[in-house]
């Protein structure tokens, strides 16, 4: 117990002028309570009192402040300055809306420390002038409000806007190989053709997604970014320079946004491509094609990849299961789809090379019938249809196809693209699956290359979803984990100071009891890093029990703060004694859960449960014995503790809480115009 001198030396303010309101009113019955002890009568010592005791506690205060002139955050003598440079009024320039409305509006504080550019003097708030309200009030008007000025991260419109440009990424990502499916074999003519309309419509879905990106690469040069180097336990200088964004930007990722957002896949498609139909280049321009779509490819990953996993300070975080396995989702779908675009244009170039073999050996000119449509003679076209060596490009055994025989199959039988792509995303994802172990490459140099980087990247993702597996898995038995290791670390205590047998199962219940309390989370350790509103808030969530005790019933909110900012968890036995006749009172006990019953001297027992409360008369004690001083400060009358006139025992293991002494009596200290109840 504490010594009743502990607490003399609090500091008290005096303040004049107390409130009759800040009294508490006369309390009605609405829990059953027990008594510990028969006590005198409250001594009221606050009647007579004009001078209420100040105090900073943060839960809450019973007086106001004095208005006291404060300086700058500088504590600058000069006046203060506006927030935003003006410009003449003759000149009527609009003020930078977007930079200014979207990162620091009127009388919230910045998440970044701005770095000036020009300006060496502090800037400070200062809002009289009407003119600032369109700057800091977000009224610009127009599109000027979105794309003027500078534009700062923490910006909602930012946000948005990242969202969009990762869902766009997302998009060409996945359009990308697409390019590979318009493409495909006319059997009957034995030449290799192009679906216009399927690839007009990839170009603009492409062109659209382009657009998107090189506004994006435009934003980059407006949007302030946080210099690492001023970076300081986690907060930096917002450099918002336009020349230093600029240099920034172009000594970065500008070049490889410039060259992910080059339009080579149009351009191949729509122009050169064409023009060289029939001709030897045009199957040097499929690989191009290909090897240009795969360059961009591998960038887009790399940009898109850390906004999804949350590694850029504008990006998203993905921290639930259900988003990682979308994550891992994605992955495998998107090395799927990949897998298997490459596989059906690969299996096309093996069915050209073929046809031109077959041409080769073939005693008139048919390179250009190779590509449909550039040649119109009859009798041409009916020998290329009946040549043996061309035929023979679409049998099994005609040519060593390798991995690429249902790639020729598929692309010769199926007309719709759709077809064409469900089956080859099927192929890719088998063969991932499965490390391509059911493919027997060809001796062709290429296809031999493509079964082996199926099966490398059949292994990263394999060995990448086992690890994600492997801590998803390690991250629910967790707190299993900790807990087993706890209860060896207490049984190897129990057999160092060799425990009887009896008080090894008391401290193994106990432990128990505890861990499914609070299942393994120090509570007091995730309170220190949350602000005192928020702690404030759970408390009274937690703590709601403590409006239904009688005697707090109609206590200000502040005193109950103050209380289960102090509130300890307590966890009995059965048949444990919380008090017993004659010992001095410690503490004041909220039962959670659980029975308890208590004995009183002339053997009446008064039970217990849930809601009701022990030792509530601690608190008047320690409220009569400390007075106040006409000038304010406190008298604390000595005394031996107060002395239970009750036995009080578990009927059931009990989860409780509890005030102890030195708690209730900082309490009455804080408050000493707090007012208990009598007892009826």
């Amino acid at each position: 117990m504490a010594s009743p001198m502990e607490n003399d030396d609090v500091p008290m303010l005096p303040v004049s002028d107390t409130s009759s309101s800040s009294r508490t009113m006369p309390f009605t019955s609405r829990s059953r309570s027990t008594s510990l002890a028969n006590t005198s009568s409250t001594i009221d010592v606050f009647n007579s009192s004009t001078d209420v005791l100040g105090y900073t506690n943060p839960l809450g205060t019973q007086r106001r402040p004095p208005l006291v002139q404060m300086s700058d955050p500088l504590s600058s003598t000069r006046s203060p300055e506006p927030r935003f440079a003006l410009p003449p009024p003759s000149t009527g320039a609009s003020s930078d809306s977007f930079g200014a409305s979207s990162s620091q509006p009127d009388g919230r504080n910045h998440a970044y420390s701005r770095k000036a550019a020009q300006s060496p003097t502090p800037r400070v708030f200062a809002t009289s002038d009407p003119t600032l309200h369109n700057a800091l009030d977000d009224d610009a008007k127009g599109w000027a409000k979105y794309f003027s000025g500078i534009i700062y991260p923490e910006s909602n419109y930012v946000q948005i806007w990242t969202t969009f440009f990762a869902l766009s990424c997302l998009c060409s990502i996945f359009v990308d190989p697409l390019f590979f499916y318009p493409i495909e074999i006319y059997k009957e003519e034995r030449c290799i053709k192009i679906d216009w309309w399927t690839t007009n419509v990839l170009v603009i879905v492409r062109t659209i997604t382009d657009g998107l990106y090189a506004l994006n690469i435009v934003l980059q040069f407006r949007l302030a970014y946080v210099d690492l180097e001023s970076t300081v336990a986690g907060a930096g200088q917002l450099v918002d320079d336009p020349k230093k964004i600029a240099s920034h930007y172009l000594r970065g990722k500008f070049f490889t946004d410039f060259f992910i957002v080059l339009p080579i896949p149009q351009i191949l498609l729509l122009w050169i491509i064409p023009h060289l139909l029939g001709t030897s280049g045009a199957n040097n321009t499929k690989n191009y094609l290909r090897a240009a779509i795969l360059a961009q490819y591998i960038p887009k990953l790399r940009r898109l990849f850390p906004l999804l996993a949350g590694q850029t300070p504008k990006g998203f975080r993905f921290d639930s299961a259900l988003a990682k396995f979308f994550i891992n989702l994605l992955t495998f779908m998107l090395a799927g789809h990949v897998i298997g675009s490459c596989w059906y244009l690969l299996g096309l170039q093996r069915v050209n090379q073929c046809l031109r073999d077959a041409c080769g050996n073939s005693s008139f000119e048919c390179k250009q019938l190779i590509d449909c449509g550039r040649e119109n003679r009859t009798e041409v076209l009916h020998a290329w249809k009946i040549n043996v060596s061309a035929n023979a490009c679409f049998q099994e055994d005609g040519f060593d196809y390798g991995i690429y025989l249902k790639a020729v199959n598929l692309t010769s039988n199926c007309t719709r693209w759709y077809r064409r792509y469900s089956y080859s995303l099927f192929w890719g994802f088998q063969q991932i699956s499965t490390l391509a172990g059911n493919q027997v490459p060809s001796y062709f140099f290429g296809e031999v290359l493509f079964t082996m980087c199926i099966i490398g990247l059949g292994l990263f993702l394999f060995a990448l979803l086992i690890g994600n597996m492997q801590n998803f898995l390690q991250s629910l038995g967790r707190r299993d984990t900790e807990m087993t290791v706890r209860r060896r670390d207490v049984e190897q205590w129990m057999s160092h100071r060799r425990f009887p047998k009896d008080i090894r199962k008391r401290v193994r219940e106990v432990e128990r009891l505890n861990w499914n309390a609070t299942r393994g989370v120090n509570e007091e350790l995730l309170f220190e890093n949350m602000p005192d509103d928020l702690q404030r808030d759970i408390r009274r969530h937690l703590f709601a029990f403590l409006k239904k005790v009688r005697i707090f019933s109609e206590i200000d909110e502040s005193i109950l703060d103050a209380m289960r900012a102090r509130l300890k968890q307590r966890t009995y036995l059965k048949n444990n004694k919380v008090l017993h006749r004659g010992g001095v009172v410690k503490k004041m006990v909220f039962i959670l859960r659980g029975k308890m019953e208590s004995i009183g001297e002339d053997g009446y027992r008064t039970p217990l449960s849930e809601g009701d409360v022990c030792g509530e008369e601690l608190l008047t004690w320690c409220q009569e014995r400390s007075s106040v001083n006409p000038d304010g400060t406190m008298i604390r009358m000595p005394s031996k503790g107060l002395l239970s006139s009750r036995d009080v025992w578990c009927v059931t293991n009990v989860e409780a809480f509890s005030l102890s002494v030195a708690d209730l009596e900082d309490i009455t200290s804080l408050f000493p115009n707090l007012e208990i109840p009598k007892e009826t």
